[in-house]
């Protein structure tokens, strides 16, 4: 007995050992996906390498992850159909290289989480681990707080470790939400315990001076209260949310004011609080464009080619849809809208059924939906945390089809279906 059992405890050892590295790999790549100064940035170097290892040793795609990968790929084949159109290739087969290796994490991200819902967890907390540090260089470069913050600003504007104010406001808005479910799920004995990183999280989208990433948070955090609200049964419950809900308006609201005394950040604010901008409305503006480009889109649809809309208009599209036309053409366009409208569909189905996983899907999907808002005003082509998103739903979906097969939450690989 003794023989047998040895080998048998060196195995279980081994495989929680490998269990342990494998899920440390993938939340160290979820981290650094908040940390995108220069590009290629580590994220990209280290997600390449990790995916490829990953293959290596047993990555399976299961047949309910297909319509993510397959409209994925159409997409990205859409981009190589409109490069056929351009005069000069350029820079071209690296973006579109780029577009595929984003595709790819978002397979990936759902392929492990399907085999191994235990990453769901890990996923959020390494998003969560990058989100402080990144709002918290983006307030001190925003205040100049020590000699070459700056480095963290934009426009004057807060960026942290982003090149993007734009870019920076909607990564951190996953993290802001799932803290808030965590509020008003867990004991209020924990409350100062998320309350401390949201309020950092909420200043870094604050000082974004991003008006996507306002609306986005707010929305994402409103849907979040009322899924929590809808789902209890419990009265007591729902009286805190109440509660909690009418309090955290206030306290935003004196927050909000109190930050406008400082001068410089009301003089932004009062900029950036228009909804129409002079860029968006000048004869050539960002909404001018939109026009032009959907007519042109009628007369190429193959695309023109990616990028080759900002060397004509000296603006990019600014518009994901208007994107996805000019830069992967009619192929790629009706890839993406298919590939939002199966992914809101298969993920709103399944949003209110009580699994391990709901909250964690719950957030991701209510981001999902607000970026998806916020892509009709900015191009959210080469997003890292947009796929991400994509990868945490389709995982969810997957999950449930397994669930509702009688499977068991975990298996090797080999086994997946």
């Amino acid at each position: 007995m003794t023989a047998i059992a040895e080998p048998l405890s060196r195995q279980a050892i081994n495989a929680k050992s490998i269990a342990l590295i494998s899920t440390g790999a993938v939340s160290f790549g979820v981290f650094l996906s908040g940390f995108v100064i220069r590009e290629p940035a580590p994220y990209e170097l280290y997600m390449t390498g990790l995916i490829g290892v990953w293959a290596l040793f047993g990555l399976r795609i299961s047949r309910s992850i297909l319509p993510l990968a397959l409209l994925l790929v159409t997409f990205n084949i859409g981009g190589m159909f409109a490069m056929t159109q351009m005069e000069t290739i350029g820079n071209t087969p690296l973006y579109l290289a780029v577009s595929m290796f984003l595709a790819f994490t978002a397979i990936f991200i759902a392929a492990i989480i399907r085999s191994n819902p235990g990453l769901f967890r890990p996923i959020f907390l390494a998003w969560l681990a990058a989100a402080i540090p990144t709002a918290s260089l983006g307030i001190l470069g925003y205040f100049h707080a020590f000699p070459g913050a700056e480095i963290f600003t934009r426009y004057d504007r807060a960026a942290g470790a982003f090149q993007d104010p734009n870019v920076f406001g909607p990564f951190l808005a996953l993290p802001g939400v799932y803290l808030l479910h965590r509020m008003l799920t867990e004991s209020p004995a924990k409350m100062p315990l998320y309350a401390a990183p949201l309020l950092i999280i909420a200043g870094g989208i604050f000082l974004s001076f991003s008006r996507g990433a306002w609306g986005l948070f707010a929305f994402a955090a409103v849907l979040t209260v009322f899924l929590v609200f809808l789902q209890t049964t419990s009265g007591k419950l729902r009286l805190r949310i109440v509660v909690m809900t009418v309090l955290a308006v206030a306290l935003l609201a004196v927050a909000v004011i109190v930050a406008l005394q400082i001068p410089k950040i009301a003089d932004l604010f009062s900029a950036r609080a228009h909804l129409e901008q002079s860029y968006d409305t000048a004869r050539l503006g960002r909404f001018a464009r939109y026009t032009i480009g959907f007519q042109m889109a009628l007369e190429h649809p193959l695309g023109i080619g990616p990028l080759v809309f900002g060397t004509i208009f000296g603006e990019d599209t600014h518009d994901i849809w208007l994107k996805a036309l000019m830069d992967y053409g009619w192929l790629g366009f009706v890839s993406y809208l298919g590939l939002l409208v199966w992914t809101l569909a298969a993920g709103g189905r399944i949003l209110l059924r009580n699994r391990p996983w709901q909250p964690y899907l719950q957030c991701a999907y209510v981001v999902l939906i607000g970026h998806i808002a916020l892509g009709t005003v900015i191009d959210m082509d080469h997003w890292r945390h947009f796929y991400l998103l994509l990868g945490l739903i389709w995982a969810a979906i997957a999950l449930e089809r397994r669930y509702q097969a009688g499977l068991p939450q975990r298996s090797s690989p080999q086994k997946d279906a």
